[in-house]
């Protein structure tokens, strides 16, 4: 952030969140983890720092559907992230990146199809990542197995 005054709050908070920049959390998540960090950091001091580094572009803000609180993830300036789509596991919650070709190719027919110009850094699909699917899977035939021999 050019110009800013960098606190101990906010290295917290960025430290916090680009040691996880695959996950996205809640400010309650976020404080709880940076009040571990370091005494004296607040629920006020999380907000406003949280506010001013989505404005500065180091974070995306984003509401998922159906949930009550915003989510924060880091946005990587390698990673242009509020250029680029992502996808979410609903169980495990790992953020996957989205810029290949096959998404510019859905963005473009959305707007000629609909007229919608969607907002890559709002626009999040959600799924089963591959390593969830095969864990539940495995779990349904040890539950079947333990089943059968009862």
């Amino acid at each position: 952030m050019k110009g800013a005054y960098r606190t101990k709050a906010r290295e917290e908070i960025l430290s916090f969140l680009k040691e996880h920049t695959e996950q996205r959390f809640t400010a309650k998540e976020i404080l709880t983890a940076v009040s571990e960090r370091a005494d004296g950091i607040n629920k006020t001091t999380v907000y406003r720092n949280l506010d001013r580094l989505c404005e500065a572009g180091n974070l995306l803000k984003l509401k998922e559907p159906n949930q009550d609180s915003w989510f924060y993830q880091y946005s990587s300036e390698q990673r242009h992230c509020d250029q680029h789509m992502h996808a979410q596991c609903n169980v495990c919650g790992r953020i996957y990146h989205l810029d290949s070709p096959f998404v510019k190719t859905f963005e473009q027919n959305l707007l000629e199809e609909c007229g919608l110009m969607m907002d890559p850094a709002k626009t999040v699909i959600f799924g089963t990542c591959e390593t969830c699917r095969t864990f539940k899977s495995r779990s349904r035939d040890l539950a079947r197995d333990l089943r059968q021999r009862s």
